[in-house]
């Protein structure tokens, strides 16, 4: 049975788009749900053409009663996947699922982590401090910002003349490439486990 995976987004779902599409094409998992927590989030629309379940939930859904852990559990979910998910995960979900959720970061954790450093601010902050490389963290979540144990990390060289516009479409093309790879291997070592 293939393994079941939701992603949860906050904005325009590229990446959750590049992992339906992927997971599309699998033997063995497939997106069954995107959850966002903004109701004009472009990733909704996104999943929608995909023929991909979405809904919205707002943040006492998520903190403040069992909601979206229910709706997790109905779906019976295996694996979460934050793509651009902005608001920090609930402990009660983070114990439900341990080591099945999981986070992609545009930048090299420990550089560049922590409440408030997604997007655009990341690499804003990358180029403000004149980095000679970039790239991605893709790690466990716990219940701190981006300090779970990492599984993958892909860095990228930059030079003098990237801007923040320029190391973001470098930090795209690692996501896209290796996101869902990675995904897939942690699910297959999971299933390995299994057995």
């Amino acid at each position: 049975m293939k393994k079941r995976i939701v992603i949860f987004a906050s904005g325009s779902g590229t990446n959750a788009q590049n992992l339906i599409q992927y997971f599309q094409q699998s033997e063995f998992a497939e997106v069954v749900l995107v959850l966002s927590n903004k109701k004009d989030a472009k990733v909704l629309d996104r999943s929608k053409k995909l023929n991909i379940s979405s809904l919205y939930f707002d943040k006492t859904a998520l903190f403040s009663s069992d909601g979206v852990l229910n709706l997790l559990k109905e779906a019976n979910v295996d694996y979460i996947i934050l793509a651009g998910f902005l608001l920090k995960f609930p402990e009660l979900i983070l114990k439900e699922f341990s080591n099945r959720v999981i986070n992609l970061h545009p930048a090299l954790l420990p550089k560049y982590g922590g409440k408030g450093m997604y997007g655009s601010h990341v690499h804003e902050a990358v180029v403000a401090n004149q980095e000679k490389e970039t790239g991605i963290t893709i790690h466990y979540v716990n219940e701190n910002y981006d300090e779970g144990a990492i599984i993958f990390q892909k860095s990228v060289a930059l030079s003098k003349k990237d801007n923040p516009e320029t190391v973001a479409e470098k930090v795209h093309a690692l996501e896209y490439a290796y996101f869902p790879k990675v995904i897939e291997e942690v699910i297959l070592s999971g299933m390995s486990d299994e057995n």
